[in-house]
């Protein structure tokens, strides 16, 4: 059964010089016939209403940078199509500064229950080099009025290893952002990424990014002060305090089903992966012609399927659980990939307990070193064709 939805809205106010996601610039025209081409995708995709699902989550871009009527056609039709109060968590993303009293009560009333907005960093002259257009003093605002507002599961990204962050402004940035005792935090080590502002400066030798030993301490440091604070790890890169995980990034990283709908967007359904065309006209076009918009659909073999049981469920502190391994593949991960484990586990990178295979601290930060260990080789892959 699909128990989520991702539902992705391309818009921003300003793009950001670190962003490869779907986005485009806010122009209120395009942003109505976007939506009216969004509901007709979901519509084709799932007819009738009050749909039960587990977890919603509305990303971008940034959702909030529609106006006021845009933001409530949404929610109506979300409240339409989906039992929302039925719902365990639906999120939405804001950015500081970027929603107002009004837009506040908006998402209350329509039955948003998880925010995460993305503060990036708490230092105001790094924000700008980030290309924000918020300032920490909109991180206070916002964070003021999430709370006068009751929303009390509010996630607050960081990002480090920024160009010319030291350990020490780092530490910094995380004290401040923690001192607003929300209960749940990401954090994020910067990538560089094709097609973006900072790629091109980084192709031209202009930035300048922390060592990578100090990058690693900030990581460290990360780590300990979250455990210190009682907001345990429970994904790589994700802390919470008890009770307060994303549930909607766990159907990721547990490898299970979701629709994704918008420009851009990637859905997982049984036996296949679809991705959507990405430019907006083009989107818009197909949409609202068939409510079809799919670039292309990928077909999910047993090897994928087992590679990102692996890949996804060791992202987990808990790691990959020995017992739903075999439930659902009919045959033991410690078998199939024997040798590997033996090796990462000499090699200190990963640990097994005897309900579990899971990463070290080491192999947290060499996470894709361990991952690339469980591509199947032709010998495991007889392995798995014979189970």
């Amino acid at each position: 059964m699909i128990k989520s939805v991702y539902i992705h809205i391309p818009f921003c106010r300003q793009i950001c010089h670190y962003c490869d996601f779907v986005k485009f610039f806010y122009n209120e025209q395009l942003a109505t016939e976007y939506l009216e081409a969004l509901q007709t995708e979901i519509n084709v995709s799932l007819p009738g209403k009050n749909h039960k699902m587990k977890t919603i989550y509305i990303g971008g871009g940034t959702p909030t940078a529609l106006n006021m009527e845009q933001l409530e056609t949404l929610l109506i039709f979300l409240n339409k199509k989906f039992d929302i109060p039925a719902c365990e968590e639906v999120s939405i993303e804001v950015n500081p500064g970027d929603i107002d009293e009004e837009k506040t009560r908006l998402l209350k009333y329509y039955g948003i229950s998880r925010i995460s907005f993305g503060v990036q960093v708490m230092d105001d002259i790094m924000l700008e080099q980030l290309g924000r257009i918020h300032r920490v003093n909109d991180v206070y605002d916002t964070v003021g009025l999430l709370k006068k507002h009751d929303f009390n599961n509010v996630s607050l990204d960081l990002i480090y290893a920024l160009p010319n962050q030291t350990v020490e402004q780092f530490g910094d940035s995380l004290q401040e952002a923690l001192a607003f005792e929300l209960p749940h935090y990401s954090t994020y080590a910067l990538q560089i990424e094709p097609k973006t502002v900072f790629y091109q400066k980084h192709k031209k030798g202009q930035l300048h990014r922390p060592a990578e030993d100090d990058e690693v301490t900030m990581y460290e440091i990360l780590k300990d002060t979250m455990k210190s604070k009682g907001i345990h790890q429970y994904e790589i890169s994700n802390f919470a305090k008890p009770g307060y995980e994303s549930k909607h990034n766990l159907t990721y990283w547990s490898n299970d089903f979701y629709y994704g709908f918008g420009a851009g967007a990637h859905g997982y359904l049984p036996g296949k992966r679809i991705t959507n065309i990405r430019p907006l006209p083009a989107y818009v076009s197909q949409a609202s012609k068939n409510g079809k918009p799919v670039l292309q659909v990928d077909p999910i073999s047993l090897k994928e399927k087992v590679e990102e049981e692996m890949f996804l469920g060791l992202r987990k502190i808990n790691g990959i659980n020995k017992a739903h391994f075999q439930s659902r593949f009919g045959f033991r991960a410690e078998e199939l990939y024997k040798k590997e484990v033996e090796e990462l586990i000499n090699n200190g990178l990963l640990k097994e307990t005897g309900m579990a295979i899971q990463l070290t601290d080491k192999g947290m930060l060499l996470g894709n070193r361990v991952f690339e260990k469980f591509l199947l080789d032709d010998q495991n892959e007889m392995l798995l064709e014979s189970n």
